[in-house]
């Protein structure tokens, strides 16, 4: 997204190394406290990563590509994390720009999909917010994203679709046919939804930065939080 908008894991614990010593050799007195998680309590063991690499992109605007954060503070990025400290052997290419529009997507989905080693294992699809700023017609975003999850399925890849949610401003005729183009979309073409992929945040502006439109670092892992399930469970399983 642009600038001008609408008004609105795991703690690595520090492994602790604990000297003991008794008498005689301090080879053998040397004693290695147990890992401790930031409140006190013992750490769980970390699940270790299984299987094959499962390769992910998240293609979409400035909320993909991390506007204002350092890049490893993106959401992709902070997903693919997520993701392996749950055990999924994930590759996430962050194919996020800022500013893209639904038509813009649209001109450079071929190009990225081409760009790609292998067939991906999951598209995140998250586009339309730009589209909605510059008060598009739903009827055209809905378009354009049709046209990308009919390549998206001639190429047979499973589709995430991150919907956005249209505020009441834009008046309730404009606002009933944008929220209802994800969810008539996803049923079209059989992609996996979530709905409203901000759901989680935007009551609350401190988890946005000062334009009221892009997620803080804070935001961007509580969104990673309330996601991370619907994203491991759009994986197809593996053979």
């Amino acid at each position: 997204m642009h600038r001008r908008g609408w008004s609105n894991i795991v703690i690595l614990g520090a492994a602790a190394l604990a000297l003991a010593g008794c008498s005689g050799d301090a080879a053998d007195d040397t004693a290695r406290a147990p890992e401790m998680a930031e409140d006190g309590s013992a750490a769980l063991p970390a699940i270790p990563i299984m299987g094959p690499e499962r390769r992910i992109i998240a293609f979409g605007d400035s909320l993909f590509a991390g506007y204002g954060l350092d890049p490893a503070q993106s959401y992709p990025a902070r997903l693919e994390a997520a993701l392996r400290v749950k055990g999924i052997n994930a590759a996430i290419t962050n194919a996020g720009i800022s500013g893209d529009t639904s038509a813009a997507g649209l001109q450079r989905l071929a190009f990225t999909l081409d760009a790609q080693a292998g067939k991906p294992d999951l598209f995140i699809l998250e586009l339309g917010g730009n589209d909605l700023l510059r008060g598009l017609s739903p009827d055209e975003t809905k378009a354009n994203l049709a046209k990308m999850l009919d390549e998206l399925r001639a190429r047979d890849i499973p589709v995430l679709l991150m919907g956005m949610r249209s505020p009441p401003n834009y008046g309730p005729e404009y606002q009933a046919q944008f929220d209802a183009l994800y969810r008539d979309l996803a049923r079209q073409y059989g992609a996996d939804l979530i709905p409203f992929w901000l759901e989680d945040i935007y009551r609350e502006p401190e988890l946005f930065q000062s334009d009221r439109i892009h997620p803080t670092a804070e935001g961007i892992e509580r969104l990673v939080a309330a996601t991370l399930g619907e994203v491991a469970e759009a994986l197809p399983e593996t053979e």
